[in-house]
């Protein structure tokens, strides 16, 4: 893009339609647990390499992840942050409460300063999730 072209017709240009976060697995069996049993998606479009799963999609009317076998060692390395997700859950205790029936270890649901209440779990990859709505006054 030129200094001069305008931005507009920048915009124009972009055919951004959707974005589909790819969420590394050390166990895509395993995975699936918190995925589709403990959030409630659907899986779709499993690929599998000598009757194994190494990719498939989650996915419901709201959102989509492709979950994929991790490449490398199947350990999380030291100190590895990861991915990050934040959910908008439409009933955050039934949320937490369901998480914590499955198995998962859930934190207590804080009111914070920013203005959200959340609970945080992480599931069998090591990922941590962030479950948050506005706090009500």
């Amino acid at each position: 893009m030129g200094l001069g072209q305008d931005v507009n017709s920048m915009k124009e240009n972009v055919f951004m339609n959707s974005c589909m976060p790819v969420i590394p697995s050390a166990d895509l069996e395993k995975s699936l647990r918190f995925w589709v049993d403990g959030l409630g998606l659907t899986m779709d479009r499993a690929m599998r390499h000598e009757g194994r799963l190494i990719g498939c999609m989650v996915y419901n009317k709201h959102t989509f992840f492709w979950l994929n076998e991790r490449e490398g060692t199947p350990n999380m390395p030291k100190d590895y942050e990861g991915i990050r997700l934040y959910w908008a859950p439409s009933d955050l205790h039934t949320t937490r409460e369901h998480l914590k029936q499955l198995g998962y270890e859930v934190s207590d649901i804080v009111d914070r300063d920013h203005g959200q209440t959340e609970f945080f779990v992480t599931d069998d990859d090591g990922y941590s999730h962030c479950f948050g709505l506005p706090t009500k006054k």
